[in-house]
């Protein structure tokens, strides 16, 4: 499945589709690594779990019918950037532009072992990133939430790496403001 070049190749040597079963394996595996990614950055994308987890589904069917070749170590940026495609596809849809989606509270996902303050810090920041632009948010999560370089952003979004830096230092100074204006409530 990887040729001499470092990448994952969806055919055989001789042209031929891999197998049924050699694709399910593939798939499964990169299912098992990076779903929870693509939930993530779709949720918080989103907003919404169910709008979310259907993206994953998405995705992944995406990759069982495109086989496209992707190189070794780029899977996950390949499967975040067919995310973030089909999150904006949700949000142009006209459906989105005439239905108000979810509430304005976003639901967290925590853990366990987190303290109440700890909870509660967490969800102002989701709340306070989720009421970016879709540029600084989509930006602000890879950066910070999936822990991509800002040149390993460029290349999945195709933006230039020093507006991903305006995007992102802007996406900072409104993040302070917000979390400093819920504190003064």
């Amino acid at each position: 499945m990887q040729n001499n070049k470092g990448f994952i190749r969806y055919m055989s040597v001789e042209n031929q589709e891999l197998s049924t079963e050699e694709m399910q394996d593939l798939v499964t595996r990169l299912y098992e690594t990076y779903a929870t990614d693509v939930l993530r950055v779709s949720y918080f994308y989103l907003g919404d779990r169910s709008k979310a987890e259907d993206v994953v589904q998405d995705v992944f069917i995406r990759l069982m019918q495109s086989k496209p070749q992707l190189e070794v170590g780029k899977e996950k940026s390949w499967l975040l950037k067919v995310a973030l495609n089909l999150c904006r596809d949700h949000w142009r849809s006209a459906w989105v532009k005439r239905v108000f989606l979810g509430d304005e509270k976003i639901a967290t996902i925590t853990d366990d072992n987190d303290s109440i303050e700890s909870r509660v810090e967490k969800e102002a920041l989701l709340q306070a990133v989720h009421s970016l632009s879709p540029n600084y948010r989509e930006v602000v999560l890879l950066f910070y939430y999936q822990g991509m370089s800002l040149e390993e952003i460029s290349t999945m979004t195709d933006i230039p790496i020093g507006t991903l830096g305006s995007r992102l230092t802007r996406a900072r100074k409104q993040l302070k403001q917000l979390l400093e204006g819920a504190d003064k409530t």
